[in-house]
């Protein structure tokens, strides 16, 4: 397994007044092609300012981001821009539809601006198809407005997953939903990454952690404090009681 991402001695700072505020405070991470790693810990440790930072929606006040193998933390915005819509696609929590498109056109957007071969036609083909794969091509041609939350993640789902990116960052991807649209989401998330899509996300729920990821990460005020499989053993075990009890 080839290393896909990397970060060294990474450091995310904000000011406020007179204090400042390290979000995140010098994270040493590797991630492989093909793993699916979770990323835990209490409001405000850090973790989606350390995805957004991977993702290029954030700029590091230190340190370095490769991502397979190239160096990109010091891109200018319009080449980050040109590299994430074709290598790293992003779920949100808050799933960030274009109200005004149909399901369609904001799948097939990320193509376009993506720009995937084939023009607008091929662009359409393959967002039919992903959106027959999630289960939602009967909503094609709706506005995200009239969708349930679980059809909602499902479109942002295929959105990320147009340009058939090397990675794909998700945060709180299940905190708008119940209990049975988790376990369908999370479903999807492992079915993509069983089919070799390297999966890193950001959640509140150890279900989520556990159910879908290989590797846990717990971060607590801007650190990686614990980093273990997730494979029973004891080490798993105490990192998620840890985590539950703060």
């Amino acid at each position: 397994m080839g290393e896909l991402l990397r970060t060294t001695g990474l450091h995310r700072q904000f000011r406020m007044g007179d204090t400042v505020v390290r979000a995140v405070d010098g994270i040493d991470l590797r991630v492989g092609e093909g793993e699916f790693v979770s990323i835990m810990g209490p409001s405000g440790c850090g973790k989606s300012t350390l995805l957004y930072l991977l993702g290029g929606l954030d700029r590091p006040t230190g340190g370095e981001i490769h991502l397979g193998g190239r160096r990109v933390d010091r891109l200018s915005r319009t080449r980050w821009a040109r590299l994430r819509r074709r290598h790293i696609g992003f779920v949100f929590q808050t799933f960030n539809l274009v109200e005004n498109l149909t399901v369609l056109q904001n799948v097939q957007l990320q193509g376009m601006l993506g720009g995937r071969p084939g023009g607008r036609a091929a662009a359409r083909r393959r967002s039919l198809a992903l959106l027959e794969e999630l289960g939602v091509a009967d909503k094609a041609k709706a506005l995200p407005a009239v969708l349930s939350g679980g059809q909602r993640q499902r479109v942002a789902i295929a959105r990320a997953l147009m340009n058939e990116p090397p990675l794909l960052l998700a945060d709180e991807p299940t905190g708008n939903l119940d209990g049975a649209t988790t376990t369908d989401v999370l479903g999807l998330l492992r079915r993509f990454h069983a089919g070799g899509q390297t999966v890193v996300v950001v959640t509140h729920d150890p279900r989520v952690a556990t159910t879908a990821g290989q590797r846990l990460l717990a971060m607590r005020d801007g650190r990686v404090v614990d980093d273990v499989r997730l494979d029973g053993g004891t080490g798993a075990t105490r990192a998620l009681r840890d985590l539950i009890e703060t």
